[in-house]
């Protein structure tokens, strides 16, 4: 059997929610570009694309802010990104890992080098960027799940409820109590404005 070539991949940055991957799934329709599947930060194509093709979704893509990757660099910070953020909103599955060994186990690389390099481009450690993600998990689940907060911490892997209260405070500025109550009143019935 022949050796058939991986199919082309474009890498998309800032793709980073399911509406992303719809975004980006109706401008590939509304170019009738086929695709094999749509991810976070990654599109794997049917065929490869004109270069006049590719410009033109690159400016239909930067139109709703998101940006075509061309070099490896970017490519991989943005992988480090899509990776991070993947075992930020999880939820007890991979939390048996530790963040490094998560990303050395999907991007297969050293977790030194690929820290040190998205420290570089990003100008923010990795840990900065996970736990700001990993808040931003526990705010959606402070406003929408009803949850107390040491399910919340079990939920997400925190050692312990006071460890994820001091980590929200120190990132918000607010204690995760007074967050929940904030939000709370800020959400009114429309005939009470």
């Amino acid at each position: 059997m022949p050796h058939t070539s991986e199919p082309h991949t474009l890498f998309i940055k800032n793709m980073v929610c399911r509406r992303c991957i719809m975004a980006v799934e109706n401008i590939l329709q509304r170019n009738a570009i086929e695709v094999q599947s749509v991810s976070l930060g990654k599109v794997v194509l049917s065929a490869p694309i004109s270069p006049e093709m590719r410009e033109k979704l690159s400016a239909e893509l930067e139109a709703v802010g998101f940006e075509l990757i061309g070099d490896r660099r970017s490519q991989l910070i943005e992988n480090i990104k899509r990776e991070t953020m993947i075992y930020a909103r999880a939820e007890s599955g991979v939390s048996h890992l530790r963040l490094s060994d998560f990303l050395q186990e999907r991007l297969h690389l050293d977790y030194h080098y690929l820290s040190d390099l998205f420290s570089a481009v990003e100008g923010q450690t990795l840990e900065k960027f996970f736990i700001a993600h990993r808040i931003e998990r526990v705010k959606e689940l402070l406003v929408y799940n009803e949850l107390p907060l040491s399910d919340i911490a079990a939920r997400l892997g925190y050692s312990s409820t006071a460890y994820l209260s001091t980590q929200f405070k120190k990132q918000t500025g607010l204690t995760p109590t007074r967050f929940k109550q904030l939000t709370s009143q800020r959400r009114r019935a429309l005939d009470e404005l």
